[in-house]
């Protein structure tokens, strides 16, 4: 059985640094984010994002490492997600990384996605843990 939450968060810090700026094509950029969760989600995250910024057209991806606690239980996981926006059509993607929770998070699966702004959207569940794969 699932479980759904929206958890907001704030960013307390944006980096970005540019690593590709052609005369045509889009921009590109790499950018650590810091955030700040709270409610059923509460801890600290740390993306690391990539970009593609163009006219009219742009395209992210970010790896994110979450550690605090989950209803409750502590620990930490890692999510991988991402969107792209076509003039005003967005579409948003994302996971959890399997077998990235630690502590009482170990079995943690699901989905995640940013489809508004300062808000995850996860919907997880938690898995037989050690040894569900045998057999």
């Amino acid at each position: 059985m699932s479980t759904t939450i929206d958890a907001e968060f704030e960013i307390d810090s944006w980096d970005e640094k540019p690593y590709a700026e052609p005369s045509e094509g889009p921009r590109l950029t790499r950018i650590v984010i810091r955030k700040t969760y709270r409610g059923a989600l509460a801890g600290t995250g740390v993306a690391e994002v990539l970009t593609a910024q163009g006219e009219g057209g742009a395209g992210y991806v970010a790896s994110e490492r979450i550690e605090g606690t989950l209803d409750g239980r502590p620990g930490s996981f890692v999510i991988q997600h991402g969107g792209l926006a076509d003039g005003d059509e967005q579409s948003t993607f994302g996971a959890v990384v399997p077998k990235s929770g630690t502590g009482e998070l170990a079995g943690l699966s699901g989905r995640a996605v940013e489809a508004r702004h300062g808000v995850l959207t996860l919907e997880f569940s938690f898995g037989a843990g050690v040894g569900a794969e045998d057999g």
